[in-house]
């Protein structure tokens, strides 16, 4: 899921882009500290009009930049495909380095540009491409079937990409096409787990885990339940296994917002990244949001100040070998024509 951020209902469209942004998040975050943030927000909206610039911010990131400057939201493989659609030279990924490379995959002719080149992702540094050799060589015969959360040059190893939304479909598709009961899914081990118990599919998996996700346990989920009865508990499926069956509903970030949006729940725990439970509050101001709190310490690496800096400087630029990025490509198109 993703969305294209607008002008709230009944606003003047000539007010300051730091007021237009206040409106959406009013009920969320107090207005000295929004304050705080409206110099760079005005000045970003300035240099994305001289650049012909696009924001792109995961679901991940803090409310002043999801709602601030961001133009285009969701998840990591969403903000790449929407990219497709716009008129723009320059593209500022916020999130973490593979999303900023998936960006560039799709969008070749564009510059793309990270905000903190250091903005890395554990999952994604769990592997290597020579991790990808290693089981193909010791599972011959089986489909590789790579997480978008991972580098270029591992999606260049793989056969087909997958999102945690995506995965049962793109599992059921490459075990029928390739003539197998059973695939290799890199490299979140308990993604792998998950989507295998809800296909009925048996995977090889790879040691590599989310540092966010992983540390959430189902004691967690008992003690939410325990203090707020009638919560609604929702967990993304990078969870262990274990978290994902105490749960009431596990998905995507993009499944999470549309769960929200058609059930309404009254009172909703997401076990997943701290800012995911801020950015649904601020569109669904009559659910009651429980925060079980994991932050994730690459997605905070972005900042205003960094967007801004980017755009100015026009740093830092996302490149790549030419014939990884073909390859990697073709991982990645085989899934999105699956649909």
């Amino acid at each position: 899921m993703s969305d294209v951020l607008s002008t709230p209902a009944g606003l003047d469209a000539a007010a300051r882009p730091s007021d237009l942004a206040y409106e959406r998040v009013r009920h969320l975050v107090p207005e000295v500290e929004w304050a705080a943030f409206a110099d760079d927000i005005d000045a970003i909206a300035r240099l994305k009009a001289e650049k012909n610039a696009v924001v792109l911010a995961h679901n991940y990131q803090t409310p002043e930049i999801f709602h601030g400057v961001a133009d285009i939201v969701g998840d990591s493989l969403a903000l790449a495909r929407h990219a497709q659609d716009v008129e723009a030279d320059v593209l500022v990924l916020a999130g973490v380095h593979f999303m900023a490379e998936t960006a560039k995959l799709l969008n070749p002719g564009l510059t793309v540009l990270v905000p903190d080149l250091l903005a890395g992702c554990s999952l994604a540094e769990s592997v290597t491409p020579k991790d990808v050799r290693a089981l193909r060589a010791a599972h011959p015969g089986l489909p590789v079937v790579t997480y978008v959360n991972t580098s270029a040059a591992v999606k260049a190893e793989s056969d087909i990409c997958c999102t945690s939304g995506n995965a049962v479909r793109i599992l059921q598709h490459v075990t029928r096409e390739w003539g197998v009961d059973k695939a290799i899914m890199i490299p979140d081990e308990h993604l792998a787990r998950n989507i295998s118990a809800e296909s009925g599919i048996e995977v090889v998996t790879h040691p590599g885990r989310c540092e966010v996700h992983d540390r959430f346990t189902p004691r967690d989920i008992t003690q939410i339940r325990d203090g707020h009865p009638g919560v609604v508990v929702v967990a993304h499926p990078e969870c262990p296994p274990e978290v994902v069956a105490a749960a009431d509903f596990a998905g995507s970030t993009a499944q999470m917002q549309a769960y929200v949006k058609n059930k309404a729940p009254r009172r909703l725990a997401l076990i997943t990244e701290c800012s995911m439970s801020d950015n649904i509050a601020a569109d669904n101001p009559g659910v009651e949001m429980i925060r079980p709190c994991n932050l994730c310490p690459h997605m905070k690496r972005n900042s205003l100040a960094k967007i801004r800096r980017s755009l100015e400087t026009m740093t830092f630029e996302i490149t790549l070998d030419e014939a990884v990025a073909d390859r990697a490509r073709l991982a990645v198109d085989r899934m999105l024509a699956i649909g």
